[in-house]
């Protein structure tokens, strides 16, 4: 009995090695790779690698909500407003051999009621607020026009009077000499504001003041950039093209077309780092000059200052403006800031043009806290006043309220 115990246990112990040895044999089926998101450090908080590339990827975005009270003109005026914003922003970054390859998109969605809409009506409003591509020196797409100095935030909740355009669509390229010199030559789309006043009878059914565009705006800007901040020259040249009118000229209708013109825009802006004052506080300046370009001084279209007006013979008189503009930011304590700003502004309206040369000057301040990053709480008072230059034409001004939660992610 013993031994055919044995005989089996020696049996089975054969057998299990003869299976093991088979089974080593087998081949072994790899776990898949595990594909981990890695930070991307070298571009700054927040970016990470895309899994299985080399770009890095950063997913940001906003909500806003502002309240405002305007002192109204007259009882049709509403007082109140609200608005709600909502951004979501993706910014992509690669190291080629070229240099870095950037994209970068910005979306945002807008609901205006009251005050910060028409009487009466609400308007929600989606707006591709930035679109462009980077490759080197080069900028396609949607982004700050280069007419301004990009270090520049006025920290205002309100319109001050200076070049701060909104984003426009361009093709550019930036050339970097060192030594924090650079400079920029872009094509941008027109920046115009009204449209030419009526002349006499516009010839074509439906036809507009302004004719076809036929050549972008023209930017060019020198910066230097150094440790105490940055400094902006530039220029823009704008094409001014109106539709013919039917004029009365010996007697006789006859169809005029105004003359192809270029008006031009200036600009010097300033923006200094004050350290030795609190961490994160800077002062920055703005002095613009528009000749036919009103709308590189802050106005833009709807609010009565046309580019240009022209006469029953064609010829095109162009509107001048020019303003200066600053503002200071403090930190009293690191999470509540200070911003004082102001802007003067005077515009002398070309020749057709209805309404008057004026004055305009806004001074404001608000005060912001930040008790946690990214999110802001703030206060803000703006006084505006237009003071016409026509006798017997009254003096106008308005305060503005402003209250403001922001988070920014």
């Amino acid at each position: 009995m013993k031994l055919a115990k044995s005989l089996l246990l020696g049996s089975v112990a054969g057998f299990a090695a003869v299976a093991g040895a088979q089974a080593a044999d087998l081949p072994v089926a790899k776990a898949a790779p595990v594909e981990y998101v890695r930070v991307c450090s070298t571009y700054g908080a927040g970016f990470f690698y895309i899994p299985g590339t080399e770009t890095c990827l950063r997913i940001g975005g906003r909500v806003r909500a502002d309240y405002i009270y305007v002192e109204p003109s007259d009882r049709a005026d509403d007082a109140i407003g609200f608005r709600a914003r909502g951004r979501i922003q993706l910014d992509t970054r690669t190291a080629t051999a070229y240099g870095l390859l950037r994209t970068f998109v910005r979306f945002e969605i807008t609901r205006n009621t009251g005050a910060f809409s028409v009487p009466g009506v609400v308007t929600t409003s989606p707006d591709v607020d930035q679109a462009f591509v980077q490759f080197g020196g080069l900028t396609a797409g949607r982004a700050q026009t280069f007419f301004d100095n990009g270090d520049i935030d006025s920290q205002a909740f309100g319109t001050l009077r200076w070049s701060d355009q909104p984003n426009v669509n361009m093709l550019a390229y930036t050339f970097t000499f060192g030594n924090g010199f650079a400079a920029t030559l872009s094509l941008e789309e027109g920046r115009f504001t009204d449209r030419f006043p009526l002349a006499g009878t516009i010839v074509g059914e439906g036809a507009g003041f302004v004719a076809g565009q036929r050549a972008p705006d023209v930017v060019g800007n020198l910066t230097y950039t150094g440790t105490w901040g940055s400094a902006t020259v530039a220029g823009a040249l704008h094409q001014l093209r109106g539709m013919p009118i039917l004029a009365t000229v010996g007697g006789v209708p006859t169809a005029v077309t105004p003359d192809t013109e270029y008006g031009f825009a200036v600009t010097g802006q300033l923006n200094l780092e004050l350290p030795m004052l609190a961490p994160g506080d800077a002062l920055w300046i703005a002095a613009t000059y528009a000749n036919g370009a009103p709308g590189y001084v802050g106005y833009g279209d709807g609010e009565g200052v046309a580019d240009a007006g022209y006469d029953v013979n064609g010829n095109i008189d162009k509107t001048r403006a020019w303003s200066v503009a600053g503002g200071l930011r403090h930190y009293w304590t690191p999470e509540i800031r200070q911003n004082v700003f102001g802007s003067y502004a005077r515009v002398e309206l070309g020749a057709g043009i209805p309404g008057s040369d004026f004055t305009e000057w806004r001074a404001g301040s608000n005060v912001i806290w930040s008790p946690v990053a990214g999110l802001d709480l703030g206060v803000e008072v703006l006084y505006a006043n237009v003071n016409p230059r026509a006798p017997g034409e009254r003096t106008t001004d308005a305060w503005e309220g402003r209250l403001r939660v922001q988070r920014d992610f």
